[in-house]
């Protein structure tokens, strides 16, 4: 799967700004976040970024760019703003696109996956003509992550757990669209060590499971396994190339009161 991912604005183009805070930067760590946790944690993912750091390109440059690679998916992060007068959580397709499209089936899975653990309220699924979705031969999703000039998203998108909470959602999202595959305990690298913070029969236990630490600042995931013909949804908490780091992050999730987590490698 090749994921163009697109922080917006960047450069001589700083985007919405309030309270201290510019757009430009405050996507830029989502996406960097999203590549990681992808890249990381599930096989046969391609991510092509339209900036790694603070530099200008146009839309034009970013569409191009995702069209001439053959992305299989455009996902561009943004924030909003208005007056700071609104906040919330909203997400777009193009405007020309049916609901029953499959751009659409995509993002009602993204919505779902963001607005459950980005604390923020939510503004519903909506459309519009924008460049990037409007100008991509792939399916296209434009997210905006809260209000900056609201004091109340604002303090939240200054708190790096919950933009790690944010990058979490969008991953878990493209994840189930596109039925990516976790890694295995064995790569290139050599030995994963995974935190296990519980197994579930039911996806909405280990929902809550994993949002339990969340709230407390853990990334958690959820990974689903078959054993013995029946599907069980696995909360992570994480994997490790280093056991000691696994160790670590182990403590951190037992001191949150989750005593049967476990080191899978």
């Amino acid at each position: 799967m090749k994921l163009y991912l697109d922080p917006g604005h960047g450069g001589s183009d700083p985007g919405a700004s309030g309270n201290g805070l510019q757009e430009k930067n405050i996507v830029l760590d989502i996406a960097l976040k999203i590549r990681d946790l992808l890249v990381n944690d599930y096989e046969d993912v391609e991510v092509r970024m339209s900036r790694t750091g603070d530099s200008t390109k146009s839309l034009q440059q970013r569409t191009n760019e995702a069209n001439s690679w053959g992305a299989d998916y455009y996902v561009s992060i943004h924030c909003n703003a208005f007056n700071g007068s609104a906040d919330g959580y909203e997400d777009y397709i193009y405007s020309g696109l049916a609901d029953s499209s499959q751009t659409a089936r995509y993002r009602d899975i993204l919505h779902e996956e963001i607005t459950r653990v980005n604390q923020l309220r939510n503004r519903g699924k909506k459309k519009a003509n924008f460049h990037v979705l409007r100008e991509t031969n792939m399916a296209a999703f434009l997210s905006e992550n809260g209000f900056i000039d609201n004091s109340n998203d604002a303090s939240k998108m200054r708190d790096s757990s919950w933009r790690q909470q944010v990058a979490q959602g969008h991953v878990n999202g493209i994840a189930r669209a596109f039925n990516l595959t976790p890694k295995q305990d064995d790569d290139d690298s050599g030995t994963f060590y995974r935190v296990i913070a519980g197994s579930f029969k039911s996806r909405t236990n280990a929902e809550e499971r994993a949002q339990f630490l969340i709230d407390r600042g853990i990334d958690s995931t959820l990974v689903a396994v078959t054993i013995s013909g029946e599907t069980w949804y696995r909360v992570q908490a994480g994997a490790f190339s280093k056991r000691e780091n696994a160790e670590r992050r182990l403590r951190e999730v037992k001191n949150a009161g989750i005593e049967d987590a476990y080191i899978s490698s």
